[in-house]
């Protein structure tokens, strides 16, 4: 753990998992055709788009997690490398990050990006019970350059933190109207 990490609070996760649940569901379902097709503020999606963006946050919580069960078991430099390459690779990462979310919204819509939610999210609630102390303490670098909510060295427990982290900063770039 780090020096000012507080202990991992499971209920405030679960709270947050359930909290951003219900608000996507509800995002989804009040936006129209047109509210989803309207530019989102500061980005180059539309609101549809940043929505599949802020979802694909909680599917990148499975493979983070299965890197970190690997890395999370070496000394903390082997990391280091892992996160240093990643970095190198920001360009096509950023290419990539911004493609996903083009053809992810068209190709799901919201019902099926609703499901996967719940799915993703339901997940990470079964993943929260079983963790140890000893796991949810394991730390290793990640590639800052990819995301402002990652640190150079994170735990897992504040690798659950970081879904909800992303998901309200972009929540604010909606320019879906208040109802």
């Amino acid at each position: 753990m780090h020096e000012t990490e507080a202990p991992f609070d499971r209920g405030a996760v679960h709270g947050e998992l359930g909290r951003v649940r219900l608000e996507f569901r509800q995002l989804l379902a009040e936006a129209t055709p047109e509210d989803l097709a309207r530019r989102s503020e500061g980005t180059r999606w539309t609101n549809e788009q940043l929505l599949f963006h802020m979802l694909f946050g909680y599917l990148l919580m499975r493979p983070l997690l299965l890197v970190f069960a690997l890395f999370g078991r070496m000394p903390l430099g082997a990391s280091r490398l892992f996160a240093r390459v990643l970095d190198a690779a920001t360009v096509p990462f950023d290419f990539i990050n911004y493609l996903g979310p083009v053809c992810g919204a068209r190709v799901l819509g919201r019902r099926r990006m609703a499901a996967l939610c719940d799915r993703a999210i339901a997940d990470l609630h079964r993943r929260i019970d079983t963790e140890t102390p000893a796991h949810l303490q394991r730390r290793m670098h990640y590639p800052t350059r990819w995301d402002p909510f990652f640190r150079d060295v994170m735990t897992v427990a504040e690798l659950y933190r970081y879904p909800a982290e992303h998901f309200d900063f972009h929540r604010a770039q909606l320019t879906l109207p208040a109802r």
